[in-house]
């Protein structure tokens, strides 16, 4: 489980580590262009907010379990984490692309796994 769980997390730190990055440095011009076409309706601050907020939750699924400071921090931002994907399924349902919706709804998933697995 232990193996499973840091897989997990692991797979996530990289998918948000990509898309913090990506919407923290780029213009929504930019990300839509990536194919990240959720942001091209929301302001700029308010794309730079999620892109830090899913780097902050990077650090947050890995470093504390690792060092065992605080590790509570990592379910938690986990859930943080899956949380932005509700919003995330929303907006690209809304846009018909449902693609995104099944991964938003695969992070979410994978997020609630870390979440039952580190905190229980």
């Amino acid at each position: 489980m232990n193996s499973a769980l840091w897989f997990t997390q692991a797979f996530l730190a990289v998918a948000f580590m990509y898309s913090g990055w990506m919407k923290s440095t780029r213009s929504a011009h930019q990300l839509v262009a990536m194919g990240q076409t959720g942001v091209e309706h929301l302001s700029t601050p308010l794309i730079r907010f999620i892109g830090i907020s899913e780097l902050i939750g990077v650090v947050g699924l890995l470093v504390p379990w690792y060092t065992q400071l605080l590790p509570i921090l990592t379910p938690i931002a986990a859930l943080c984490l899956g949380l932005i994907m509700i919003p995330a399924s929303v907006i690209h349902y809304r846009r018909d692309e449902k693609q995104n919706v099944l991964l938003n709804v695969i992070l979410f998933l994978l997020c609630g796994f870390v979440v039952y697995g580190r905190w229980v």
